[in-house]
């Protein structure tokens, strides 16, 4: 899920852009109301976090200006505690308005919820667990099972096998696999995906009977089900 960050505290962005990146999301960043508003009508997003005020243009505006065009959900942060302003943000198409200072918690408790009002909304929703052979992915409470199995994953473990399951019979190029996991651009010195791939089918494939993560020699990796092919 990719989520636009609108807030122009340096060092507030970036903890909560770290932050939501080990929670699986796909995070980008915008400093002031000018950019936040491009990325946001350029592109498409699972849910814009947005602060209330912003140097170019304030995050009223924004979301003002956003929702001629884009019914995106919009998660507004705020120092302003009066409860004009949450109305104002409220009225103006926000979804959700959360104070400052917070907790990361209930700002990922939030963004969960809005993720699934955006899901119940849609006529086509995308699923919330993925399964494939006896292989189980739950989205929401980041969870994996195999053949009954818990999976021990780390964040990035879950969020590749999360994209491999998502695409799955699909073969996805390292150079795409680090875009999207890692959020860089990929770099053929480094192992990073190799390294990750490989311990990810240590404890994906190697305890049960029938592999599921497949090498595509000079391609890449396909997630797929070949036990009744």
């Amino acid at each position: 899920m990719r989520l636009l960050l609108i807030e122009d505290e340096i060092r507030l962005a970036e903890y909560l852009r770290k932050g939501l990146a080990e929670e699986g999301y796909t995070v980008d960043v915008a400093h002031d109301g000018i950019d936040g508003l491009h990325l946001a009508t350029q592109l498409d997003y699972d849910l814009l976090i947005l602060d209330g005020m912003l140097p170019g243009i304030d995050g009223f505006a924004v979301l003002a200006a956003l929702r001629q065009s884009r019914s995106t959900p919009v998660l507004m942060l705020t120092a302003r505690t009066a409860v004009e302003d949450r109305v104002r943000g409220l009225q103006g198409g926000a979804d959700d308005y959360l104070l400052k200072p917070f907790a990361f918690s209930e700002l990922v408790a939030r963004i969960q919820v809005l993720m699934r009002r955006r899901g119940t909304a849609q006529s086509s929703p995308e699923p919330t667990v993925l399964k494939i052979a006896d292989l189980e992915v739950d989205l929401i409470r980041r969870k994996a099972i195999r053949a009954g199995t818990r999976l021990e994953l780390t964040a990035k473990e879950f969020n590749l096998l999360a994209l491999l399951l998502r695409r799955h019979g699909e073969v996805l190029s390292r150079t795409e696999l680090a875009s999207q996991v890692w959020d860089m651009n990929f770099d053929s010195e480094t192992n990073v995906v190799e390294v990750a791939v490989r311990r990810l089918r240590m404890k994906v494939d190697q305890p049960f009977e029938s592999p599921l993560i497949h090498t595509i020699r000079g391609m890449g990796y396909v997630l797929e089900d070949r036990s009744t092919s």
